[in-house]
């Protein structure tokens, strides 16, 4: 009895004891020697959420799938990608929310067109309520 009671203790730790111990990828902390490139990827990193954080940019945030999201984009970009085909890639792979930039596609267009109708009608009740008093 008493090895099955150690053995669910010991299965129950098992994710504890399961941490990240692997080392940050290559470019997770270090720039590219070009400051062109680097400012490219700087650029790029700025404008995309950390999965992990959800409220930085991958640019600031200290988790370490930012940081595998950093090197991979300093990687491709010093492999001569251009950041636009890097964001393309990123936003297939992980969806629109990750981009602070968001897309105008068929799931999102009322994000865009329900407050452009709101302050619409706001503006034409505003208009008749003046027009009456006058």
């Amino acid at each position: 009895m008493k090895w099955l009671f150690a053995l669910l203790v010991i299965a129950l730790a098992a994710p504890a004891a399961a941490q990240d111990s692997l080392p940050p990828a290559p470019y997770a902390y270090r720039q590219l020697d070009d400051p062109r490139l680097e400012a490219k990827a700087q650029a790029l990193m700025e404008t995309l959420r950390c999965l992990t954080c959800q409220s930085q940019s991958i640019a600031d945030s200290d988790a370490s799938m930012a940081g595998d999201m950093r090197s991979e984009i300093r990687t491709r970009i010093a492999a001569g990608e251009s950041p636009g085909h890097i964001r393309r890639w990123l936003i297939g792979r992980y969806g629109d929310y990750i981009s602070y930039e968001p897309r105008v596609t068929r799931v999102t267009w009322p994000l865009f067109a329900i407050p452009a109708a709101l302050l619409l009608l706001g503006l034409l009740i505003v208009r008749r309520r003046l027009g009456e008093r006058a």
